[in-house]
């Protein structure tokens, strides 16, 4: 993943890849299924005809006549793919899988041309290299980079470094003097995140400088169209209206706008300017408190305009603009949403970021693939109701009532894959004297905190379904160091145990409780988390959840779908009672067993005819209805389904 174990500004160091490992549980179960199905199925797609992400690699090779097919950026698609697939190795070691990598790699670094410029795309039609932004050259450099260094700290083998560093020298070459044909490119930043981890991983002081450039790029150019920019949305669409420095609002594309955060945070992890993180915290709370949905998706609209009157595709809205039945939440932003935060928590050590990132795994981010592990949302509303809206002429289904077993546009589904093939590694990080806890679940840890001693343990735990987690030490040094229990800020009230007593630590809710001790093998601590049913509100600026409620457990938020109703009765039927009791129960037949919610909603009916008319009185039917964790929605069959209900005050 990210390597910050030597970045000089960074509070919690980010583990090994493969230092942990699920064992049992929720995202255990994950993992099996990423491993098993979700990593190899993928494969069958690009490496086929169908995603043809190989393919594009071959015909630019020589290897295979045929015309690219996919989008400009489906090089980076693949790269991500083949991250998945070092993110599975490290942990299962599975030799099959780096000899197929290897056979890719070879033929990738055929394509790549004898300058190190490698884009298939342009290769293969002829365009002219870095003649138009519009063709993300530098999204696919920024994957290539991160996959190349990911793959080398994974296996020592530098085939594919040496690909990703041919290609950097290039782009130094290119951009380090900032001409000022090529001062508008890099708006799409996942060569930020890749030339700083390119970087971290060879010493390159150039890298980093690059990263850098691309950022002070921003802003510094008159927002016109020009033959660099033409075709594709100009000023906030691609965050160049306002130098970052001095930006205050999240503006334009999310995937660009938080990629480019992530990517400002790593560089700030290196060199500690006050000025990148002063804007970070900035950006940071105006998306996590003004343009946040209670499932920690963002990128509130398809299409719109921002404050500052540009068009804008996929991005942010206005502050508390909060639709639900049109929101777009792109699944890559609400990943992207988690990879800021999990850079902010190293930078920080502030325990909100890991909420965070918790908050979107277990929903905006899961609710992206199917159960069974081979279907994918690209958009994730809050609301469905059949009839309100027909996605028929969506030619690359970003748009679906259901998820798709293709989309065109395939950004999303690898983005998904790789971030559960590595969230291991988000679960632990490491302080200047032990370790952080900052995700829950069954794992074993084996790692060396930062003196470079050892520190084995497990956790025991079967959240997010209950909130006991178990954490016991196998191993560790006999001088006294601390590990931190993350107190998730919905955790009203907890307890922690240390050896079976209460450990003496304030526990606050949103902060990381501390026990500083002389551990020693056998030695416990027991978390026990608070996983009551929450009935949540939005703010009052926000008008379409105004007398609405949405409904919480731990770090899940819950859905109601048109399966769990009685005949004939749709979503826009029910309200929820504001003193409605709901019980939790295991349900092994829905999607092979998750803990659901049941209790009684009031029901009348709502069929109209016309855009207004008068309330009337309702006749309220009394019915028991059954909610489910919004990431399992739409996996059985074309279903409608809401988070926010109105409420009927009691």
């Amino acid at each position: 993943m990210i390597d910050t174990t030597n970045s000089p500004h960074v509070k919690l160091k980010s583990i090994g890849i493969g230092d942990c490992r699920w064992t049992d549980g929720f995202w255990a179960e994950k993992f099996k299924q990423c491993e098993e199905v979700m990593v190899p199925h993928m494969g069958t797609l690009l490496k086929g005809d169908i995603g043809h992400g190989y393919n594009n690699f071959k015909i630019a090779a020589g290897l295979k006549k045929g015309k690219h097919q996919g989008f400009a950026w489906h090089d980076g698609d693949f790269f991500k793919w083949m991250e998945a697939a070092v993110y599975i190795y490290a942990v299962n070691q599975d030799a099959k899988i780096i000899d197929e990598l290897d056979e890719i790699i070879e033929v990738i670094a055929k394509a790549q041309e004898d300058d190190g410029y490698l884009h298939t795309n342009i290769q293969i039609d002829g365009t002219a290299h870095f003649s138009n932004r519009k063709y993300h050259e530098m999204y696919n450099c920024g994957h290539l980079y991160t996959t190349a260094c990911v793959h080398h700290r994974v296996t020592g083998k530098t085939n594919f470094l040496d690909t990703a560093i041919k290609n950097a020298n290039l782009l130094y070459k290119l951009f380090q003097p900032q001409p000022k044909e090529l001062s508008r490119f890099g708006f799409n930043q996942s060569q930020i995140m890749g030339l700083t981890e390119l970087y971290r991983t060879t010493k390159d002081k150039r890298y980093l400088e690059l990263a850098e450039i691309f950022i002070n790029n921003r802003g510094k150019s008159p927002v016109v169209e020009d033959s660099s920019t033409e075709g594709y949305p100009i000023g906030d669409m691609v965050q160049e209206r306002v130098p970052l420095r001095e930006e205050t609002e999240a503006v334009g594309h999310a995937v660009l706008a938080l990629y480019y955060y992530a990517g400002a945070a790593d560089v700030y992890a290196e060199t500690g300017e006050q000025a990148l993180i002063d804007a970070l915290d900035r950006l940071w709370d105006n998306v996590a408190n003004k343009k946040m949905y209670v499932t920690g998706a963002v990128g509130q609209a398809h299409f719109g305009a921002s404050t500052r009157r540009d068009k804008i595709e996929e991005g942010f809205l206005d502050a508390y603009l909060m639709p639900n039945a049109t929101a777009y939440n792109e699944t890559c932003a609400n990943i992207a949403n988690a990879m800021f935060n999990f850079r902010m928590l190293g930078i920080k050590g502030d325990s909100r970021h890991a909420d965070i990132m918790e908050l979107v795994a277990y929903n905006s981010a899961l609710v992206g693939i199917s159960a069974d592990g081979k279907h994918y949302f690209y958009a994730n509303p809050l609301r469905y109701n059949h009839g309100q809206r027909e996605y028929q002429d969506n030619r690359d289904c970003t748009e679906s009532a259901n998820r798709e077993p293709y989309i065109e546009c395939f950004c999303c589904p690898p983005n998904l894959v790789r971030t559960i093939a590595k969230i291991s590694n988000w679960a632990y990080s490491l302080t200047s004297n032990g370790v952080a806890v900052n995700l829950f679940g069954g794992n074993r840890l084996a790692t060396k905190l930062t003196d470079g001693s050892e520190i084995k343990l497990h956790q025991d735990s079967g959240y997010p379904w209950e909130g006991n987690v178990k954490i016991t030490i196998d191993a560790c040094k006999q001088e006294p160091f601390e590990i931190l229990i993350r107190i998730p800020g919905w955790a009203d009230q907890c307890t922690l145990l240390v050896n079976g007593d209460a450990s003496g630590e304030e526990i606050s809710p949103g902060t990381f409780a501390r026990i500083h001790r002389a551990w020693k093998p056998g030695d416990t601590i027991d978390l026990k988390l608070p996983m009551d049913v929450k009935l949540m509100k939005g703010h009052p600026f926000i008008e379409e959840t105004r007398n609405q409620t949405a409904i919480k457990v731990g770090p899940l938020v819950y859905c109601l779908e048109s399966p769990d109703l009685p005949e004939g009765t749709r979503t826009l039927d029910v309200y929820v009672p504001s003193d409605i009791e709901l019980e939790k129960q295991n349900d092994p037949d829905v999607l092979g067993g998750i803990t659901t919610l049941t209790g009684n909603v009031h029901v009348k009916s709502d069929e109209r005819t016309s855009m207004y008319e008068p309330i009337g009185k309702p006749e309220w039917k009394n019915t028991s209805v059954r909610f489910v964790p919004y990431y399992a929605w739409s996996n059985r069959g074309n279903a409608e389904m809401t988070v926010w209900l109105p409420v009927v005050w009691k």
